[in-house]
C-alpha cells in the first residue's frame, strides 16, 4: 500500500510511459523532518522492487497491492532510473541533508 509519493519526472504530465520504483516506507525514517513508520520484520518489507514502462495509474496499482506499506517513486520513461534513483536516496539521509545548513 502507498503511504509515500515521490515523483520525480521533470516532465510531469506525462502519465502513459514512466518507471516506478518502491521501497518500503520505513526507508524514508532516515530523512530530515521526515514522519517516522514503525520497522517491520526483514521478510515483510520490500527493499527495493521497479516497474519500467508503465503508465501512472498501473504504478499506482502495482504499488497499493504490495505486502508493505511502500513509498512510490516515479521517473521520466526515457531517465536512467536505476543511476537516478540512487543518487537522490544517497542525498536523503540526514547528513547529507544538513550538509548545505
Amino acid at each position: 500500500m502507498i503511504w509515500n509519493v515521490i515523483d520525480r519526472r521533470k516532465r510531469r504530465y506525462r502519465w502513459k510511459r514512466v518507471n516506478a520504483i518502491i521501497e518500503a516506507v520505513e526507508h524514508d525514517n532516515s530523512c530530515a523532518d521526515a514522519d517516522v513508520a514503525d520497522e517491520l520484520p526483514p521478510g515483510l518489507t520490500i527493499d527495493y522492487a521497479s516497474r519500467d514502462d508503465v503508465s501512472v495509474h498501473e504504478a499506482i496499482q502495482w504499488a497499493n497491492q504490495q505486502r508493505c506499506p511502500v513509498t512510490l517513486y516515479i521517473y521520466d520513461a526515457d531517465d536512467g532510473i536505476i543511476p537516478a534513483h540512487f543518487h537522490a536516496c544517497g542525498e536523503r539521509f540526514w547528513q547529507d541533508d544538513m550538509s548545505d545548513l
